[in-house]
């Protein structure tokens, strides 16, 4: 049976399509994974794996598990094979599934809000979640709850890994479905925190050199203009121009033009 499950669950990407964003950010720069990987196993002997705690690590440029510990197989009934070979997917199979489309949003008010900050507030930010799991063969629901921070962003600001303290709750919380909250630190230092219960209007923060292409484009300069101006490539171009257009969930510089006007710029 895990063999057929493992089988199926490989040609399908039944639930990572909803984290297509995640993996086409456009990586920068290398990473030593053995090194990260032997520091997560050390981080796991220093806290001591009890019942009812998991450390994992989401690596977002291929979805998988690059890293986990702890007794999942107990807790989720899912043979650790299928972790290691289709992590993300085997993850969000066991969630109940009243909890995933909150669980979905919940990724894409992540991936907007993390990339509308600046490279040093998001060193700051962190997520936590609450959620329920069942087990593959019981079908018994347990209870989740979960502290992420980034742990390995690239030098673009790319968000490359997570890390997730999965604790189990073996007391049912008050809330009755996925729950979620954010937080970061502000440049001007400020503690921001957003819940799921306290929904903010979108903002739109730029960095200062987006500000700047967002200009010359407003110009009418070329990319190939503005790369000159700015001594820098015209992928690196490129790549703000892509930021921008998400930021301001334009598809194009007559709609970016539009947006600007309406707040202002």
């Amino acid at each position: 049976m895990d063999k057929v499950l493992l089988k199926d669950l490989e040609k399908q990407d039944k639930y990572t399509k909803f984290f297509k964003e995640w993996k086409e950010q456009e990586f920068q720069g290398k990473i030593d994974e053995q090194k990260l990987k032997d520091d997560l196993a050390a981080l796991s002997k220093k806290i001591g794996i009890n019942e009812g705690l998991v450390i994992a690590c989401f690596d977002y440029r291929n979805l998988s598990l690059a890293f986990f510990t702890g007794n999942v197989e107990e807790l989720t009934g899912y043979p650790e094979s299928m972790f290691r070979n289709k992590g993300m997917e085997t993850s969000l199979t066991m969630i109940h599934p009243e909890d995933r489309p909150e669980l979905f949003r919940f990724q894409q008010i992540v991936f907007e809000s993390f990339h509308n900050l600046s490279i040093p507030e998001r060193h700051t930010f962190e997520f936590s979640y609450t959620t329920r799991w069942v087990h593959r063969t019981t079908q018994d629901v347990i209870w989740m709850t979960s502290k992420v921070r980034p742990y390995v962003i690239d030098e673009a600001g790319n968000f490359i890994m997570d890390l997730h303290i999965i604790v189990q709750l073996f007391t049912p919380p008050k809330t009755k479905n996925y729950d979620w909250n954010y937080t970061y630190t502000s440049d001007e230092g400020k503690k921001i925190f957003v819940s799921k219960n306290s929904p903010v209007g979108k903002t739109v923060k730029m960095t200062a050199k987006e500000r700047e292409i967002v200009g010359f484009i407003l110009e009418g300069k070329e990319s190939k203009e503005i790369s000159e101006i700015l001594n820098i490539s015209i992928n690196t171009v490129a790549t703000h121009r892509k930021n921008i257009f998400r930021k301001l969930g334009a598809k194009n510089v007559g709609e970016m033009v539009k947006i600007l006007a309406a707040n202002d710029f």
